[in-house]
Parts: structure tokens; sequence; C-alpha cells
């Protein structure tokens, strides 16, 4: 069965969060009227209506996703274009216009806590067919599984946009995922896996801070810079700092705060800026990805502060608060933040 640690967390999800994990159940009754694709379109567009109606909640997105794909494969179909569809992987912007992408997480530590929430992927649903400082948004969301890296679901979704002959220029790229206790911007992802985290389907990176592992078939260097305008995205308002973070952990030498890449030359990456998940790797393939397609637009990954379970009175703070950083971002010599937002237009 496709997914099947994570299908079997379904009665559990149903039994403690039924509203969330059941919310989308009206959907998958017309499934038998679909195609794999139209399912996982109708979830995708449910989730991002419920999100910028106030609704700010990615959970029953994923667990509909899961009840979808296995009802899909029961009657023997295939179950990717509903993978794909559902995660918002399929996107243009308008004809002509510079873009902003932006891309979150599913949920995960569902073992730990089976109503977890991910920030990345409520603020996704949130920002996806907006506009910021008059720029178009689109997201999508990625799957919290290492097969899904090393069979490049990373490059996959991103080259088509980030190719130097892409249909519409991006302006703008931010990957986002759920980290500490306030925003950092992530500057020097690294290449190699040690974090002792499971995935969603309780599967080990297989590396660790003793033997870092790095993904199979990545080449490139231990570390690598983000291009974004840090010093605007700092400074934009809201609830929690924003920090550059440049600290990682270089094998041999421990943590690490680098002024620049000069200063990790020869080491071997145990954790970048953001850490030695997924999150990192990432950041880590989409900024090698940008250098080996040509691309020049600004490019980094966003930790946001982490939530238990869900709230939705700080999951509207947070949404609230990436926007802003995104629009600071966006146009960083012309104001910050909302201020600098609201100057170009929604």
């Amino acid at each position: 069965m496709i997914h099947a640690v994570e299908q079997a967390r379904l009665p559990q999800a149903a039994a403690v969060i039924g509203a969330a994990a059941n919310r989308y159940d009206d959907v998958l009754a017309a499934l038998p009227g679909m195609s794999a694709a139209e399912c996982g379109q109708w979830l995708w567009q449910r989730a991002v209506a419920d999100a910028q109606s106030g609704h700010l909640d990615d959970r029953p997105l994923y667990w509909a996703r899961l009840k979808a794909l296995a009802a899909i494969e029961q009657r023997g179909g295939e179950t990717a274009p509903a993978e794909r569809r559902s995660r918002g992987f399929h996107f243009e912007f308008p004809p002509g216009e510079a873009g902003v992408l932006v891309t979150g997480f599913d949920p995960f530590r569902l073992d730990r806590h089976i109503g977890q929430c991910n920030p990345s992927g409520v603020a996704a649903l949130a920002l996806h067919g907006t506009r910021i400082g008059g720029a178009p948004v689109r997201a999508a969301i990625l799957p919290v599984r290492f097969e899904d890296f090393d069979r490049g679901v990373v490059e996959a979704l991103l080259t088509p946009y980030f190719r130097a002959d892409a249909p519409a220029p991006l302006l703008l790229a931010v990957t986002l995922s759920m980290g500490r206790d306030h925003f950092d911007l992530e500057r020097f992802p690294g290449r190699r896996r040690s974090a002792a985290a499971a995935d969603n389907q309780n599967v080990q990176g297989g590396g660790s801070p003793d033997r870092p592992r790095a993904p199979p078939g990545l080449a490139g260097p231990e570390f690598l810079e983000f291009c974004l305008p840090a010093a605007a995205m700092t400074g934009a308002p809201g609830r929690w700092l924003v920090r550059d973070n440049r600290q990682v952990e270089v094998l041999g030498r421990g943590v690490v705060c680098a002024e620049g890449l000069g200063a990790l030359a020869g080491g071997t990456a145990v954790a970048g800026s953001s850490g030695g998940f997924l999150s990192n790797e990432l950041a880590y393939r989409s900024l090698l990805l940008r250098a080996r397609l040509g691309g020049a637009f600004p490019l980094g990954h966003l930790h946001t502060p982490a939530i238990l379970g869900h709230d939705a009175a700080l999951l509207a703070a947070l949404v609230a608060q990436v926007r802003g950083i995104v629009a600071a971002a966006v146009y960083p010599c012309e104001g910050r933040g909302l201020a600098g937002e609201a100057a170009h237009g929604r």
C-alpha cells in the first residue's frame, strides 16, 4: 500500500481530530465519478479556499489526501496525479508577470501529536493565488518523506519555474518549514543529512552528527548561501523576531557562526543553518538547482515559529507575518513589511 505508515494513522486521526480529519469527506464521496487528477485538484482548491476564508488549517488536506490515495489505489487507479494535484504542483503565473513562488510542508511528528499542523503548509494555502506587493503568488506543499526527495520531488517541482526560459520569470522564491521559537532566515544550508528525526513514513535519513550522510546522487558543495535581501526581511514587523541565522555545524569543528562561505571552506557539513533534516535539504536542493539553471532571482529558506498542535489565533498572526516578510523581500528598498506592500496594492 502506498504511504502505508501514514495511512495507518487515519483511524487515530478520525478519533482524536475528527472535525479536521473528516472535513473534506464530501469531496471524497464524489471520488468514484472523478479522475485521480480531478480529485486532487478539488482537494487543493477546497483547502486554499478554506484558508483564505479564515479557516487556517492544513490538516484537512493532509488527511483527505491519504484517504483519496487509498481509495484510488483500491480501485486500481494511478495515484500520482491525485498526489501532485492535491499538493498544488501544477500552477501557472499570469503571462508576462514576474511572480513569487512559496513552498510549505505537510504536518509531521504525528506519532507524538496526531493533531499537529504545519504552519508552513498553512501559509502556503493562505498565500496561493494572492498578490504581494502587486506580484502574483503561487504555492505548493511538499511531503515529509525521504523517499520523495531521493526521487527528485524538489527538482521536478521547481525546474519548470527556475529555468531561464520559463514562461513567466520569478521575482522571488521562498521555501518554508516549521522550525524553532522565532522566524529564521537560514543563510547556509548544508548538503548532508544528520538528524535523528524520522519522516512521516517513520524512515530516518541514514546520517548522524558523527557520520553525516549525503543524499543519494546529490553532488555539490558542502554548504551553499542563500540570496535573499536579509536586511529588509529581518526588519519586517510582527509578533516574532526574524533572525538571519548563520549558525551551522561542521564535522570536527562543532558549531560555527559563519560570516561567509569562506569560513566554511574545506569543512564537511553536519548541519546547515536549517538543520540536518528535510527542511535543510529543501533549502540546499533549491539553491543548487537555481545555480545549475542560471537563475538570478532571490531565493532562500524561512523557518517559521513552531506550533504545538493547532492554534488558530497563532496561525493568523504567523501567516500575516509571513506575508510581511515576503513583502519586504519583494520590494526591499521601497518600505518594509505590510506598509511596503500597501504602497503597491494586493
